[in-house]
C-alpha cells in the first residue's frame, strides 16, 4: 500500500548533503558579505572555520588544515600534483574517484613507477599488495560504491611513503586514523551538509617536509602551490586562502560546525550516522527485493549507502532495462516527494543510494524505507 507519512525531509543527495536538522536562512544572518576575505573579520571566520574543525576531529597539534579551492577534488589533486613523484606510489581503488586519482595518476602526472589495484563495485582490493617504501593514494570511504575501509590497521606505522587519502564522505561520521595518514582531503558538502566548492586539506609534519623538500619537475597552477623558498606557506593553513571564498558558505560551514558541537561532537555524529545504517540494515534483512552493493558488512559504508536490486524478475531484464527500472523508481520517489536524488552515481550498476551522513534524521530514513518497497512495486508491475 502507498505509505501515508513521508520523510520530513526528503533529501538524501550524496552532495551537496542535507544541512543539519532546523537549518533555516537565518542561519547566514552574521555572514560577512561585502567584506573582503582578507579583512580581519574575513580571516577570523576563516581560521575559525580550521580551528573547529581541528578540535572537532581531534587532529593532531602537529597537523596542519587548509581551505582550498574546488571542493574535494581540488584538495586532492592539490596534493598528488605537490607530492607525487619522488617515490613510486601505489594507487587503491574501488569506485569512480578512486579511478579518477589513479587516471590523475597515469594520464596527467604520468608517473614512470606506477601500481593501480582495483576492485569492483562493492569490493576492496587486495590491501596487503601495499608497499610502504612507497607512497599510497585512496579513498577512505568510495562515496559511488557504499564501501569503506574497515579500519587503518593495514598502513604502517614506520611507514616510508606518504598516505595520501580521499576523506570527503568518511570524515565527521567515521573514525580516522590521523596518525596512519599524511595527507586527507575532504570537503564542505558532504557530512555536515555545507555548500559546495570549498575544500580542507590536512597535512602531516611528513607531508610538509615533502612538500618543503620536493620540487615537482611540473608546472604547477597557483592553485596548487604550497610553498615558496623551500617553505611550507604558513598563511593557507591559517585563513588566508589561496583564492576568493564566499562568505556566505563560510558562515553556513560555522553554523554546521556549531551545530555539530552542540550535539556532543564526533561520537554523536557518528553515532548518527551508524544509526541510519542500521535502520536501513533491518530493512533489508526484511525486504526480498533489495541488498546492498557492499554484501560484507565490515565493510559497508554509513554515509553513501547503496543499494542494489536482487529481484530474480529484475535480474532477467536486459541491462538498459534495468537501468530503466532503477531510474523509474528513482523519479517517482521524487515526483511523490518522498526521496530526492537517491539514484545510483551514473558510472556505478543501476540501483539506489541513499545518503546517511549525520544531518540526516533516522527517523526520515525509516520513513522513506516503505516509500522504497511502494515504489518498487509501482514500477515492476508496469514492467
Amino acid at each position: 500500500m502507498k505509505p501515508s507519512s513521508k520523510p520530513k525531509n526528503p533529501c538524501f543527495s550524496s552532495g551537496p548533503c542535507p544541512k543539519r536538522p532546523g537549518w533555516t536562512l537565518d542561519a547566514l544572518k552574521d555572514a560577512a558579505v561585502g567584506r573582503s576575505h582578507r579583512a580581519k573579520l574575513g580571516k577570523a571566520k576563516l581560521g575559525e572555520v580550521i580551528s573547529r574543525r581541528k578540535k572537532i576531529l581531534g587532529m593532531p597539534e602537529d597537523y596542519v588544515l587548509g581551505i582550498v579551492p574546488a571542493s574535494d577534488t581540488g584538495a586532492l589533486e592539490m596534493a598528488l600534483w605537490s607530492m607525487l613523484g619522488p617515490r613510486g606510489v601505489d594507487v587503491f581503488c574501488w569506485e569512480s574517484f578512486g579511478s579518477g586519482w589513479a587516471a590523475d595518476c597515469k594520464n596527467q602526472l604520468k608517473l614512470s613507477d606506477l601500481r593501480i589495484f582495483k576492485a569492483g563495485y562493492g569490493k576492496l582490493p587486495d590491501l596487503t599488495q601495499v608497499d610502504w617504501s612507497r607512497d599510497a593514494v585512496f579513498t577512505w570511504n568510495g562515496t559511488t560504491s557504499g564501501v569503506r575501509l574497515p579500519n587503518g590497521g593495514w598502513i604502517a606505522g614506520g611507514r616510508q611513503g606518504l598516505s595520501i587519502c580521499d576523506a570527503t564522505s568518511a570524515v565527521f561520521a567515521m573514525e580516522v586514523p590521523w596518525d596512519k595518514l599524511d595527507a586527507v582531503t575532504w570537503s564542505w558538502q558532504k557530512v555536515l551538509g555545507g555548500e559546495a566548492a570549498h575544500g580542507m586539506l590536512a597535512l602531516s609534519p611528513r607531508a610538509v617536509k615533502r612538500i618543503e623538500e620536493y620540487t615537482p619537475d611540473r608546472p604547477l597552477p597557483k592553485i596548487f602551490q604550497m610553498s615558496k623558498g623551500g617553505k611550507l606557506t604558513a598563511g593557507i593553513f591559517e585563513g588566508e586562502t589561496i583564492n576568493t571564498p564566499s562568505m556566505l558558505a563560510v558562515e553556513d560551514a560555522l553554523d554546521g560546525l556549531r551545530w555539530a558541537e552542540s550535539i556532543g561532537g564526533l561520537p554523536a555524529l557518528i553515532a548518527r550516522s551508524q544509526a541510519n545504517l542500521e535502520a536501513i540494515e533491518n530493512w533489508v534483512a526484511q525486504t526480498q527485493w533489495a541488498g546492498f552493493l557492499a554484501e560484507e558488512k565490515a565493510i559497508r559504508s554509513s554515509t553513501s549507502i547503496c543499494l542494489k536490486i536482487i529481484d530474480p524478475a529484475y535480474l532477467a531484464l536486459s541491462p538498459e532495462d534495468q537501468a530503466k527500472h532503477a531510474k523509474a523508481v528513482v523519479s517517482l520517489l521524487d515526483k511523490e516527494g518522498a526521496a530526492h536524488d537517491i539514484g545510483s552515481y551514473r558510472d556505478a550498476p543501476a540501483g539506489f543510494r541513499v545518503w546517511g551522513g549525520a544531518t540526516v534524521e533516522t527517523s526520515d530514513i525509516e520513513l522513506l524505507l516503505p516509500w522504497l518497497d511502494w515504489a518498487y512495486g509501482e514500477v515492476k508491475a508496469a514492467f
